[in-house]
C-alpha cells in the first residue's frame, strides 16, 4: 500500500512535473506566465501540450476536456479523444498548442441572461495556466475560462480572476508605500469548510422530493433530532469513515488538500475542511469536492446530499470560506503579529476590509443568494442574513484605543490550568470565537460563514476580492504622495474606525435584539433572493464592479438574470414536485389508511353494537379533514403556479414566488406532515426523516 506523500497530487500536472517534463527555456516561459501574467508564446504552448498529452497518455488518458464553470454553478465539460488519423490507416495521439489554449463548446445552451440569443451558438474556452491540468478516469481536464463569441464572461472563473488582479494592484500599491519592494504580487487565499449529509440510496431512491430537488418538500420531525449534541464530533459510523477514507485518496491523488473531516451537528451530517490555497485554485478544487463527494458516496451505496436545507427541524449545511491575503513572500497581511497596535501595516489591511464589508454589505449578502440558502440563514443554526463583522476583544480593543487615541496596553495572555496535573498547561487564546457572525476575524483570517453548502465559492470572492480592491485603491490614492506617512496612516485608520465600526458586532448573532439593533444601526437585512439580487444593479456596486473591470455593466445584468431565473426555476420545480406527490401518493395513502380504520370501526360496531369505536371514529374524522385540507392546499398551490406561468417579467415571477408560492408550500406541508403522523407506518409511501436521518450506520 503506497503512503499518502508518494501518490499525493500524482494525478496533477503540477509544477513538479512541469519541471521534470519540460525544457528549462519552455519551464521559465511558462512560470512568468502563471506568476507574473507574462503573454503566452504558440510555441511554449505547443511543448507543453506535447508534454501534458505523453503525462497524461501514461496515465491512461484516451480523451482531454476543457473544464469549465459556466453559470450553471456547477462544472461543464466536453471530450476528445487524442486520436488523429495516420496515412497508413491506424492512427496516432497527438494534442496540439492550440488545443490546450483554445476549445469551441455551444454557448447558447449555457445561462447567459441575455448576453447570447439562442441562435448565436459560439463561444470559447481559454485555457488557466494559473490552475493546474489534471486526469480523472481516462480523461485530461484542463481548467479553462469560458467566454461568448463577443468577449463577454460567461463563467464564474473569468470575474474570479479578474477580482484578484483588481486586489493584487491596489494591495501592491499599500505595500509600496511601506517600503516592501521585494514583494511582485498579492494573492487571496481560501479555504472552504464543505459540510453535507449522507443518506442511504436505497432510502433516497424512494423520494421524489430528494430526487428533484435535493431536498424533502415533505417530513415529519422524528422523536430524535439533533437535541442531545450526541452527533457532533461523534464516533464516526463504520460506513461513512470507509467513504471518507476513499474520498481522502481520491482528493489527495487531484492533490486537494483535504485536512479535517468529522461529524457534524445533525444527525448524517459531516464536515470536510481543506488547507488553504489561492482562491482561483480553491475554487477548482471545491467543485472538485463536491463531484467527488457524489461519486465516492453512491460507491459506497449512498447519496451525498449538498442542499443547503435537505431537511427542515436540523441544521443546514453551509460551506465556511475562510479569506486572507498573502504575499509572494509568505506574508500574511492580515496576521496581526505579537503587537497588533503596533503593527501599522496590519492596521490598514483589517481597515480596508472593514470598510469593504460595510460598504458593500449588500454585494456580499447577495452573492451567496439561493432559493436553498434562503432556508438556512437566520436560522438559529447560521448567520442571520445581516452582514457584521466579528473582530473579538483584542482587536476590538485596539480600534477603540485608536479611535479615542487612548493608550493601548496590551491584552494579556492567561495560562490555562485544568486541574490535572498530568494535563499539559498552555496560553489561552486573546479572544474567543463566535460561531454566529456572518464575517469572523478568526486570528489571521476572516471567516465568510454565509455561504450554502452547494454555492461555488467563486460568486462570494468575487465580491469580497473587488470590494476589498476597491477599498485600498481609495485608500491609495490618499495615501501616495504625502509627507508624513505615518501621521497620514493613523488618521486613516482612525476615521475608518469611526466611519465604519456600526458593521463591528462581537455579540449574539442569533439573537432577536441584534435585529433591532443593526436596524437601528441602518445594516441591511435582505431575507431573500428577491430581496438582495437587485442590489447588484445599484449604481454604486455596478460603478466599483466595472471600475475595476471585474465585470461589464452586460456582464453584471445578465447575472442579475440568471440568479433571478434560477430561484424562480429552483422553486417552481419544487412546487410541482409537492403537487405531484401529494396528488399521486400522500392522498391516497392517507385515504387508504382512513378507510382500513373505517373497516376496523365497523368490524367493532358489528360485533358489539352497543360497543362505541370512539378511537376509530376520531381517528377516521380527522384524517378526512386532513386529506380534505390537503386536497385544498393542493389545489391552491397548482392554482398559483398557473398564474405564475402568465407572469413574464423574471423580477415579478421572483416576487410572487416569495410571497404566495412558498407560504402556499408552506401551508400543503405542515397538513401532509401532520397526517403522516397519524398515518401507520406500513400505508406511508415515503422513507420517514428517521428512517433518512439515522439509516446509514
Amino acid at each position: 500500500m503506497k503512503r499518502v506523500p508518494e501518490y499525493f497530487g500524482s494525478m496533477v500536472f503540477d509544477d513538479r512535473v512541469m519541471k521534470a517534463r519540460l525544457s528549462a527555456e519552455v519551464y521559465d516561459s511558462l512560470r512568468k506566465t502563471i506568476d507574473q501574467g507574462t503573454k503566452l508564446d504558440l510555441s511554449v504552448a505547443n511543448a507543453v501540450a506535447a508534454a501534458m498529452k505523453d503525462w497524461a497518455v501514461e496515465k491512461g488518458a484516451t480523451h482531454f476536456t476543457h473544464w469549465f464553470q459556466p453559470m450553471t454553478g456547477i462544472t461543464a465539460e466536453k471530450h476528445d479523444s487524442f486520436i488523429t488519423p495516420a496515412p497508413d490507416g491506424r492512427v496516432i495521439l497527438e494534442f496540439s498548442g492550440k488545443e490546450l489554449i483554445k476549445g469551441e463548446p455551444d454557448a447558447s445552451s449555457f445561462p447567459s441572461g441575455g448576453l447570447r440569443a439562442t441562435f448565436e451558438a459560439r463561444g470559447y474556452t481559454a485555457w488557466d495556466p494559473t490552475s493546474y491540468a489534471f486526469v480523472k478516469g481516462h480523461t485530461l481536464y484542463i481548467p479553462t475560462a469560458f467566454c461568448s463569441y463577443g468577449g463577454e464572461a460567461l463563467d464564474k472563473k473569468t470575474p474570479l480572476l479578474r477580482s484578484m488582479e483588481a486586489l493584487n494592484r491596489q494591495a501592491m500599491r499599500i505595500l509600496h508605500l511601506f517600503g516592501n519592494e521585494d514583494v511582485h504580487c498579492v494573492r487571496t487565499c481560501v479555504g472552504p469548510e464543505q459540510e453535507y449529509f449522507l443518506v442511504d440510496r436505497a432510502l433516497y431512491n424512494r423520494r421524489p422530493d430528494l430526487i428533484y430537488t435535493g431536498r424533502t418538500l415533505f417530513g415529519a420531525r422524528p422523536p430524535k433530532g439533533q437535541e442531545l449534541d450526541d452527533h457532533y464530533f461523534g464516533t464516526i459510523k463504520p460506513r461513512v469513515a470507509a467513504f471518507m477514507e476513499e474520498l481522502n485518496e481520491e482528493l489527495w491523488k487531484l492533490g486537494i488538500l483535504a485536512k479535517t473531516e468529522h461529524n457534524e451537528v445533525a444527525p448524517a451530517q459531516h464536515e470536510l475542511a481543506p488547507i488553504y490555497t489561492t482562491t482561483n485554485l480553491a475554487t477548482d478544487h471545491n467543485q472538485l469536492t463536491m463531484e467527488i463527494m457524489q461519486t465516492v458516496a453512491a460507491k459506497h451505496g449512498m447519496v451525498c446530499l449538498l442542499h443547503e436545507k435537505p431537511f427542515a427541524g436540523v441544521n443546514g449545511s453551509g460551506k465556511h470560506n475562510n479569506w486572507s491575503m498573502a504575499t509572494d513572500t509568505g506574508v500574511n497581511l492580515l496576521s496581526p503579529g505579537d503587537t497588533p497596535h503596533e503593527n501599522a501595516q496590519f492596521l490598514l489591511f483589517l481597515c480596508a476590509v472593514i470598510q469593504a464589508v460595510d460598504d458593500y454589505q449588500d454585494l456580499l449578502r447577495t452573492a451567496v443568494a439561493t432559493a436553498g440558502n434562503d432556508h438556512r440563514l437566520g436560522a438559529n443554526e447560521a448567520p442571520p442574513a445581516v452582514v457584521s463583522i466579528f473582530l473579538g476583544d483584542e482587536i476590538t480593543a485596539v480600534l477603540d484605543a485608536i479611535e479615542t487615541d487612548a493608550p493601548y496596553h496590551g491584552a494579556e495572555r492567561t495560562r490555562m490550568k485544568l486541574g490535572v496535573p498530568a494535563l499539559p498547561r498552555f496560553l489561552r487564546d486573546t479572544t474567543d470565537r463566535n460561531r454566529t457572525s456572518p464575517f469572523a476575524f478568526t486570528g489571521n483570517k476572516f471567516e465568510f460563514r454565509m455561504l450554502g453548502s452547494s454555492n461555488s465559492i467563486a460568486c462570494a470572492n468575487i465580491m469580497l476580492n473587488s470590494a476589498v480592491a476597491d477599498t485600498l485603491r481609495k485608500f491609495a490614492d490618499r495615501l501616495e504622495g504625502t509627507e508624513d506617512f505615518d501621521a497620514a496612516i493613523h488618521a486613516l485608520i482612525q476615521e475608518t474606525v469611526k466611519a465604519h465600526k456600526r458593521i463591528i458586532f462581537n455579540g449574539n448573532g442569533y439573537d432577536d435584539a441584534w435585529l433591532e439593533e443593526a436596524k437601528k444601526r441602518g445594516l441591511a437585512n435582505l431575507r431573500t433572493t428577491p430581496d438582495c439580487v437587485p442590489c447588484l444593479l445599484e449604481k454604486k456596486n455596478v460603478e466599483m464592479l466595472t471600475g475595476l473591470g471585474v465585470y461589464t455593466k452586460a456582464e453584471l445584468e445578465s447575472r442579475y438574470e440568471i440568479t433571478m431565473e434560477n430561484y424562480c426555476k429552483c422553486v417552481s420545480i419544487e412546487a410541482l414536485t409537492m403537487v405531484d406527490m401529494a396528488r399521486r401518493d400522500i392522498l391516497p395513502a392517507v385515504e387508504t389508511y382512513a378507510a382500513k380504520v373505517a373497516g376496523t370501526a365497523a368490524a367493532k360496531k358489528a360485533l358489539a353494537p352497543d360497543l362505541a369505536a370512539s378511537y376509530e371514529t376520531d381517528l377516521v374524522r380527522r384524517l378526512s379533514g386532513l386529506t380534505d385540507c390537503i386536497a385544498q392546499r393542493t389545489e391552491n398551490l397548482e392554482h398559483l403556479m398557473a398564474q405564475l406561468q402568465t407572469t413574464e417579467d423574471v423580477t415579478a415571477s421572483a416576487c410572487r414566488i416569495r410571497d404566495e408560492i412558498l407560504p402556499a408550500m408552506s401551508a400543503l406541508r405542515a397538513a401532509a406532515d401532520e397526517a403522516e403522523t397519524i398515518t401507520a407506518s406500513d400505508c406511508w409511501p415515503y422513507p420517514t426523516y428517521g428512517d433518512l436521518l439515522f439509516s446509514v450506520r
